[in-house]
């Protein structure tokens, strides 16, 4: 442990969703903190959980590509690709993000065609294994489409193509794989999400995230049946925790690994926030530190299921590292271990969090010399 008057202190927070990137919120609130603490030893370390921006907490070279978004229509996407490991790292949001479609929804024909084709460009770069960030995603398709962009056709029973969409999901009686692009299929698959959301039923994907993705109360239904019905004819357990991440994605990529590998071995459906914060070393970090910030715009009960808020505290409590949590609102009861900073109410993103750090560090220090 460091002397009070220069302590160590990490600053990890998740993006703070329309306001400021996790790289941004670490640095700001690290700002603040440098006002009382100027001799702080201040380690940066921006976290996701599988939602936004989770590529960008992975080293690699930029890729830009033509690619479509949930509507289908033309735009741009990027991915990061490391060589040194042939992993690429994907926001499935990049292409099939919900920003795009967001003055005119598409929840019954939205789909992740877009996301399929970043991953083929991938694979025909060297990639061996795929990592999707889940969060953020406009489409309840199941990954249609991507298999549909991988070369892998759902039919309906006449054997005619099944139009796009998780609208058009129960009306798929088989998937012709003649085309199947077969190097990207085999990938290894590393799915980060940031739920625990089944694929169906009242807490699954529809029921959940469709009204936000713009589906009203007859769309859910007919979403979520067609969920159950992929999963019955794909043999997938609609109750895996986070299978409804992402529209249900993983129920697509499950069947597709299952088919050429024989098993579940080259896929893995992972909680985002621990990955990212294995990446970064965060355990190593917070053993050696005073103080650990972190933060999101919304603290409520979801943060302490497979969020960063929640993996912090989590990694914090064997070493019992004290945890302060800057956000913009709770609802709810606070999670035990953290004590909670609101930002103030000004449109200035950089002024709430720069005033956070200063108002923690002020709490820090007075904490730690009122116990000596």
């Amino acid at each position: 442990m460091t002397e009070n008057t220069s302590p160590t202190i990490v600053i990890a927070p998740d993006s703070y969703k329309g306001r400021a990137s996790a790289s941004d919120a670490a640095r700001y609130l690290g700002e603040g903190v440098r006002k009382v603490l100027p001799h702080a030893e201040i380690v940066l370390a921006p976290m996701a959980d599988g939602g936004e921006g989770t590529a960008a907490s992975f080293s690699g070279r930029t890729i830009t590509l033509p690619t479509t978004d949930a509507a289908g229509r033309l735009t741009e996407a990027s991915y990061l690709y490391d060589e040194a490991t042939a992993t690429a790292y994907i926001d499935v949001a990049a292409a099939s993000g919900l920003p795009a479609v967001a003055t005119s929804p598409v929840p019954l024909t939205g789909d992740t065609y877009g996301t399929g084709v970043l991953i083929a460009d991938a694979q025909t770069r060297g990639a061996r294994c795929i990592t999707l960030a889940l969060g953020g995603t406009a489409t309840i398709d199941g990954g249609t489409g991507i298999l549909v962009a991988l070369g892998a056709t759902p039919l309906n029973p006449r054997g005619y193509a099944v139009p796009k969409g998780g609208g058009y999901l129960s009306a798929i009686a088989d998937i012709d794989t003649a085309q199947l692009n077969i190097p990207a299929a085999a990938s290894e698959w590393v799915l980060l999400c940031d739920v625990h959301s089944p694929a169906t039923g009242p807490k699954g994907a529809a029921a959940t995230f469709g009204p936000q993705k713009g589906a009203e109360p007859e769309d859910i239904a007919i979403l979520d049946a067609g969920l159950s019905h992929l999963c019955e004819l794909l043999d997938v357990d609609p109750s895996t925790p986070g299978m409804g991440a992402a529209g249900g994605l993983g129920i697509g990529l499950t069947w597709l690994s299952r088919i050429l590998h024989g098993d579940d071995s080259h896929i893995r459906l992972l909680p985002g926030a621990p990955v990212v914060a294995a990446s970064l070393g965060l355990d190593a970090l917070i053993e050696r530190a005073d103080l650990v910030i972190t933060g999101e715009g919304r603290l409520d009960e979801q943060s302490t299921q497979g969020k960063v808020v929640g993996t912090v505290l989590d990694l914090a409590h064997p070493h019992r590292t004290p945890v302060a949590v800057a956000t913009g609102s709770v609802h709810g009861e606070a999670p035990a271990g953290a004590r909670v900073t609101l930002l103030i109410d000004t449109p200035d993103d950089r002024a709430q969090l720069i005033d956070a750090g200063r108002r923690i560090a002020q709490d820090y220090l007075r904490t730690s010399t009122v116990q000596g």
